[in-house]
């Protein structure tokens, strides 16, 4: 694990000056933690949605592979960013199967316990997109933090630093909104 730990830093290091091949030698190395990532994502979705693990993590790669220049700062912020892509992935994808070329399906979402304090079944995927992005105009920093946890699967160790803040911070922030969150969508 530390091995792994220590060959992220340094492919992202080549990536950030410019090696391309950076990215295909840090795949593999990340791919099992992209996987949980993504399969976090998809249990979260509607059963009958067709989005599977693998295809969320081979369209973030494609996304990371297009990314022209990012400024890695460490592995949190890889899987960060990772969590993000993945969000507007699924986003994008509940947006498209919602179109009327497609039938107009509604893609869910089930917010688990552990994420608002309360089950939360069946909400549109682009209903807690919408609410993030409302909460994101109240306090951007507790919505990055709601996706980083939420989408990311991030720790609250990662999560700080992340977002450079003590962890007790993010406690403190995670109860205020998951609080507002839960609010938000059960209206």
């Amino acid at each position: 694990m530390v091995s792994s730990f220590h060959e992220v830093t340094r492919l992202l290091e080549a990536w950030k000056r410019g090696d391309r091949q950076a990215l295909d030698q840090l795949i593999p190395v990340v791919y099992n933690e992209l996987r949980r990532q993504a399969h976090r994502n998809i249990l979260h979705e509607n059963p009958a949605h067709l989005l599977q693990t693998t295809a969320l993590v081979h369209e973030t790669y494609i996304r990371l592979a297009g990314a022209k220049a990012v400024g890695w700062e460490n592995r949190a912020h890889f899987f960060a960013i990772c969590a993000g892509l993945m969000r507007q992935i699924l986003v994008d994808f509940a947006r498209s199967a919602r179109s009327e070329k497609r039938g107009g399906q509604t893609i869910t979402v089930s917010l688990k316990e552990d994420v608002v304090g309360t089950v939360v079944p069946g909400l549109d995927v682009l209903v807690v997109d919408e609410a993030l992005h409302e909460f994101a105009a109240l306090d951007s920093r507790k919505a990055k933090m709601i996706e980083l946890r939420f989408f990311g699967g991030l720790s609250v160790e990662e999560t700080a630093l992340v977002l450079g803040v003590s962890r007790e911070t993010v406690l403190r922030d995670w109860r205020l909104a998951k609080a507002w969150l839960l609010k938000r969508l059960t209206r």
